[in-house]
């Protein structure tokens, strides 16, 4: 019985083993595979390496005064479409439009993709988020593999190679929808303030985005971080301030300190530890913050201690009081 059993035991390693690898190897190939979209999206669509600024609708800009202030959102890799916002974060963009009247809204940026093509709208995928869109099915496999997906377009982002491609499609994107909420002012005396917000790998496309933006219209950005994942290469010359904002049992942001050599204490000389230097990046204790869910950032569940505070008023006291806001 004893040898039956080890036999059985060993037989069952042997197959999970065979399995983690089988699927080790598949995700190996996707992460190699992954950039084709974004470069023959490049190819057909991005200019070559041209950093001229994409046309605008003619009703999108205006030869008056535009608005003078944005507030761009980018959800974290667990968003598959430009829609799929958790309630939390629906309820975070309506707090800050009714904070800070003077600053525009702009939702529908998905940014795991170089065009905002949401994964339904990918025939490869469109079964799998078919599959994760059902209610109860958050965190079904299907949904699991469509946040793989996205990482894989994070880790596009930080990429010496196609980041440049991605970013600048990001970018596009970005300012496509500021002009369909607002109308842009295309010939605006003083700068446009840009508050680029961004929770998980949303943060690494904001930065990425925000050196294109600035070179096609004048602009002071200003980044926020909210558990953000990023390296220390795009974005921190183009920014006037980084604010990243971690939870005390938030243990993802991390990874970018682990993952990204640029950010890496020894690096001197990276945009990341130049920024940190001359405090253009500053990190901020938000709170008993989990990474997300109902304890995340925006999350609504009371927090222990204090039933009449929610996760999500910590976030919104400690952003409304930061010196980038217009007056009303």
């Amino acid at each position: 019985m004893k040898s039956l059993l080890q036999t059985l035991i060993a037989r069952s390693l042997g197959d999970t083993s065979k399995l983690l690898t089988a699927l080790g190897l598949f995700f190996l190939a996707w992460g190699t595979i992954s950039p084709i979209s974004t470069l023959s999206w490049w190819l057909r669509d991005g200019d070559g390496l041209a950093q001229q600024r994409p046309e605008l609708p003619a009703g999108s800009v205006t030869a008056g005064t535009g608005a003078r202030c944005y507030l761009v959102f980018l959800a974290g890799v667990g968003n598959v479409a430009d829609v799929d916002l958790d309630p939390g974060e629906d309820a975070f963009l309506n707090a800050m439009a009714t904070a800070v009247p003077g600053c525009v809204v702009v939702r529908g940026v998905f940014p795991y993709s170089a065009v905002s093509d949401n994964v339904g709208s990918q025939p490869f995928f469109r079964w799998l988020w078919q599959l994760s869109d059902r209610p109860g099915q958050e965190d079904n496999p299907a949904r699991l593999v469509l946040k793989i997906r996205n990482l894989w377009r994070l880790a596009l982002s930080a990429d010496d190679r196609y980041g440049q491609a991605y970013n600048r499609g990001a970018a596009a994107t970005i300012l496509e929808r500021m002009a369909e909420a607002e109308a842009i002012s295309l010939d605006a005396d003083e700068p446009i303030q840009l508050v680029l917000a961004g929770t998980s790998g949303g943060t690494q496309v904001a930065l990425g985005a925000a050196p294109y933006l600035h070179q096609w219209l004048p602009m002071d950005i200003t980044v926020l971080s909210f558990g953000g994942v990023f390296d220390g290469q795009e974005g921190f010359e183009a920014v006037d301030q980084v604010y990243h904002f971690h939870g005390d049992h938030d243990w993802i942001d991390n990874l970018g300190l682990v993952l990204f050599p640029s950010r890496w204490g020894w690096t001197v000389g990276s945009p990341y530890n130049q920024a940190l230097r001359v405090g253009k990046y500053e990190a901020i204790a938000s709170g008993p913050h989990d990474h997300d869910g109902d304890r995340g950032y925006f999350g609504q569940d009371p927090v222990e201690g204090n039933p009449t505070v929610t996760y999500l008023n910590l976030t919104l006291e400690r952003v409304n009081a930061l010196p980038i806001w217009p007056d009303p």
